[in-house]
């Protein structure tokens, strides 16, 4: 009999660049999902996703990409081309998920669980957009979500309460 799903760390999610990554080994740390796309405008967020990922990292921070093309098919390329250019565009070196579907029957489990727990605005479980960002407590009992346009070092203070 499987166990009851009751936490962002009873997911696994299958990287770009192949394998799967288990998220269980990151209980006890905050995590940060986004759903990307390189072609979107919000795509300099990388930077700044990159930028938390180097400061915070070394102190449990986890940054996880879902890259998705559902949005004005702003993620056409391949999962490898995808990573090479997060990786020579934006510096990008946190894990980056095959692409996937973040909205729809086919929605990746992990999204639908966040989006469940940390509905958008007017309440919708619905991504509006590229670079929604969903940041998971350590014990994984509080999912804060944020907006497209929300920037990454508006996540900071949140990041850092989440640390202490």
């Amino acid at each position: 009999m499987e166990h009851a799903v009751t936490s962002p760390f009873d997911f696994s999610v299958e990287l770009a660049g192949g394998g799967t990554v288990d998220l269980r080994r990151f209980r006890g740390r905050p995590l940060l999902v986004v759903n990307t796309a390189t072609r979107c405008g919000l795509a300099p967020q990388f930077e700044g996703l990159e930028q938390l990922h180097k400061e915070y990292g070394p102190r449990g921070l986890q940054v996880i990409g879902i890259p998705s093309n559902q949005f004005a098919s702003q993620e056409p390329e391949s999962d490898e081309t995808m990573t090479e250019t997060c990786r020579l565009d934006h510096g990008v070196t946190f894990p980056l998920a095959r692409k996937a579907d973040v909205n729809g029957p086919s929605t990746l489990p992990l999204m639908a669980f966040l989006k469940g727990r940390a509905r958008g605005a007017l309440g919708s479980r619905r991504i509006k957009w590229n670079f929604t960002k969903f940041l998971v407590s350590p014990d994984g009992a509080r999912v804060k979500r944020y907006s497209p346009t929300t920037p990454p070092e508006k996540i900071r203070r949140d990041v850092e309460r989440l640390l202490s």
